[in-house]
């Protein structure tokens, strides 16, 4: 069965102006390649539709929507800015410049979330992409990280409230930890929410330490796995193979969420982590072979990376690997020496050693 991919040209709108971080090129860059690199027959191109406030209800407060759709609408226009911005967002979602329809490129990403979801749930297809998608750090009342709405939490939220799932997973392969969806579920024992990303202490956000486990019913159900500076294919295939396949067996899932794109790339232009990219291939194919738990039904959310070059490269390999797609891995800067052994498996080992004790009380596999 052909993967379907969600995409719109309007995503090019999630643009915080230039010289931001976070630029609107990348969705356009990436459809082309995408049509360059992969056989026709092995993906479909579809198109969703703009979530209504009322879908935006399920993960924002009323205040939050009506005051980001006014201020970025307002901002899109080139006026001046509103005072109350810093109650309701971080200074990384503040636009330089004339940015593009950001607010409205939200609502679009988390149309496709909601579209995605009805396409696996009622059959059309095994495995959906979402282009844009995997805003983790956006809270009910704050935006931060370049993220607006959190279309991670509004998936789960909606599978729940719409087709009664009770065991998703939600796998966070971003390098940066992401600190809104844990809060969505952090109490929630019908969501497990593993997270994989750099130590917390030397990146943005600051949060995802391995001893933040949950809370209530929820405890033992986040997974935080702070990677050492520079961890790389060694280290993301021995987690993979020690702990998150082990728990995902047990949890059974009846749907997995995977979010992140690019950004753990030895290149980075925001991270210190060391994958290749053929890590990112390994990624999903890891995340396919486990898929097999829940028949097969994965929802894959795919926009960080900044590194612009490989941003294409790494998406195209995450998605062949979860799609069992041949192509061709090019690996387009020279691995430096320090890459080519992994330089962190024997930390990445000592963490995961600390993390089986943690929760060994919650999960067999790692009593």
């Amino acid at each position: 069965m052909a993967i379907a991919i969600l995409y719109r040209e309007e995503l090019k709108e999630y643009d915080f102006g230039p010289g931001h971080s976070f630029r609107g090129d990348r969705y356009q860059v990436f459809p082309k390649f995408l049509k360059d690199k992969f056989n026709d027959a092995s993906y479909q191109i579809l198109s969703a539709e703009w979530a209504s406030d009322e879908d935006l209800r399920k993960i924002c407060s009323k205040d939050y929507i009506d005051f980001t759709k006014t201020f970025f609408s307002t901002a899109s226009s080139g006026l001046k800015y509103d005072e109350n911005f810093y109650r309701f967002h971080s200074g990384d979602n503040m636009p330089i410049g004339t940015p593009g329809m950001v607010e409205e490129a939200a609502r679009l990403i988390v149309g496709q979330a909601k579209f995605a979801a009805d396409l696996v749930e009622k059959g059309k297809f095994k495995k959906v992409v979402s282009i844009g998608g995997g805003m983790h750090h956006a809270k009910e009342n704050y935006g931060e990280g370049f993220c607006i709405y959190n279309d991670v939490a509004f998936t789960a939220r909606y599978l729940i409230d719409t087709y009664g799932l009770e065991k998703i997973l939600i796998l966070d392969t971003d390098a940066h930890a992401g600190n809104g969806t844990c809060e969505y579920f952090y109490d929630d024992p019908n969501v497990l929410f593993i997270d994989l990303h750099q130590d917390p202490r030397t990146l943005y956000p600051g949060t995802g330490f391995l001893t933040d486990i949950g809370i209530h019913n929820g405890k033992g159900f986040t997974i935080n796995f702070p990677l050492p500076v520079h961890a790389g294919y060694d280290s993301y295939q021995y987690i993979f193979d020690e702990l998150i396949h082990p728990v995902v067996e047990e949890f059974k899932p009846q749907i997995i969420i995977r979010n992140g794109g690019s950004d753990p790339y030895f290149g980075d232009g925001l991270t210190q982590l060391g994958l290749p990219i053929k890590g990112f291939k390994m990624i999903g194919d890891k995340v396919r072979e486990m898929s097999k738990i829940c028949d097969g039904k994965v929802i894959d959310l795919i926009a960080s990376g900044y590194n612009k070059k490989i941003l294409p490269y790494g998406w195209s390999a995450l998605i062949a690997g979860l799609a069992d797609i041949k192509i061709t891995i090019e690996e387009l800067d020279s691995i430096p020496p320090r890459f080519q052994m992994d330089p962190s498996i024997n930390a990445t080992k000592t963490v995961l050693s600390e993390i089986k004790r943690i929760l060994s009380d919650y999960w067999r596999c790692l009593s």
